[in-house]
């Protein structure tokens, strides 16, 4: 498909080492848990890529849980930390959908982790709060994404951990966004459960791992066989999990993505009057969030679209339905929460995507500003 792609927080474009092994796996066929030799040979793959996934989240292969995506695998951690005795959940207010809703949904009561504007979690309130922690709530469980998948502002995850540590309590952390992109060691973060997904760094769509450390205690949620090592029922999704680690592999291998194409293009931008979300926060050098007062979202995603350019407005995980930014509003920016977009880049993307984005975004912002300008007096 022509055009330029810029939407790799949502989904990357399949590496072709991924489509290979995806390929490769489809023709051996065979069900992992069968003991003759088509079943063996997939269960080598398998657990090839368990190898793999570990190698790049940090921990034993034998802590990585394959699920169906990165939803399913924040969903395990919620709910095992819920069934294991915590009653009060902790989730920064800038979280993805899949951990807000599940937190929501966990039966335990939920309180929210503050933002300053830059989008940066307020240590100090977190600090605070579980000073206080009340130990009829049970353990502490604090859910904080590694990097937002709407801004790109990487998160202090190793401070919170020393601080949810101090109170013996369970730290969440949705990689998500920079597994492949930046260090995503689980242990060096100080991560108790880490998740990720394969169609962020290349991968095929519909499989995800959840990693997990001694102090988590991971509870079945999906009941049947003894896959997973018995944490999740059901035939593992080979071709995927296959694509998963073939992503993976090539993933550790990529070179790093100058922030200088970004920032190229936020000039550009800034000079016609969008504002930078985040601007003066550590962000994913592959991300810019940007907003444009007076001049919606989903308007400017269509005329970009229209162009030859395809970007999107915020989360690409609302069923296609474009709303205000939870993200932008938990950052006091509620003013700007509906005129946001997000451009990310990855693996494949060049200089030039970046530079055509920026080309194409003046000349339609350009007509915008036309169509609005107020008649002269």
């Amino acid at each position: 498909m022509s055009g330029v792609y810029l939407d790799y927080n949502a989904t990357a474009p399949v590496r072709p080492e991924a489509a290979g092994a995806v390929a490769r796996a489809f023709e051996i066929g065979g069900n992992p848990s069968s003991v003759h030799a088509r079943g063996r040979a997939a269960r080598a793959i398998v657990e090839d890529a368990r190898n793999a996934v570990a190698a790049l989240i940090g921990g034993p292969a034998s802590t990585v849980i394959f699920t169906s995506g990165g939803t399913e695998a924040n969903a395990l951690a919620v709910e095992s930390a819920v069934a294991t005795g915590s009653k009060r959940l902790i989730v920064s207010a800038i979280e993805h959908d899949s951990v807000l809703e599940s937190a929501k949904a966990s039966g335990a009561e939920v309180e929210f982790l503050p933002v300053d504007r830059q989008g940066v979690a307020d240590l100090a309130w977190l600090a605070e709060r579980l000073a206080r922690w009340d130990a009829a709530d049970g353990r502490p469980f604090v859910a904080l994404m590694h990097a937002n998948n709407e801004t790109g502002v990487i998160q202090p995850v190793r401070q919170v951990s020393e601080i949810v540590r101090a109170d013996d309590g369970w730290l969440h952390v949705d990689a998500i966004q920079t597994a492949g992109k930046i260090m995503t060691d689980s242990r060096a973060l100080g991560a108790d459960t880490l998740v990720v997904s394969a169609h962020k760094l290349g991968g095929p769509q519909g499989v995800g791992a959840l990693t997990f450390g001694p102090r988590a205690t991971m509870v079945r949620r999906q009941h049947g066989g003894g896959q997973e090592r018995g944490r999740r029922a059901g035939t593992e999704n080979v071709a995927g999990i296959a694509g998963f680690g073939a992503a993976a592999l090539a993933a550790m291998k990529d070179r790093q993505i100058d922030p200088a194409w970004r920032d190229a293009a936020a000039e550009r931008l800034k000079a016609a009057g969008a504002v930078v979300i985040g601007e003066d926060a550590p962000r994913l050098a592959n991300t810019l969030c940007v907003a444009t007062p007076d001049w919606g979202s989903e308007l400017q995603v269509m005329a970009l679209d229209l162009a030859g350019v395809m970007i999107s407005a915020g989360s690409a995980c609302s069923s296609g339905k474009v709303k205000a930014s939870h993200v932008l509003t938990a950052m006091g920016l509620g003013d700007l929460a509906g005129c946001a977009i997000r451009i990310s880049g990855g693996w494949a993307t060049t200089p030039e995507d970046w530079a055509a984005f920026a080309q194409a975004w003046e000349q339609v912002h350009s007509r915008h500003a036309a169509r609005h300008r107020a008649p002269a007096a």
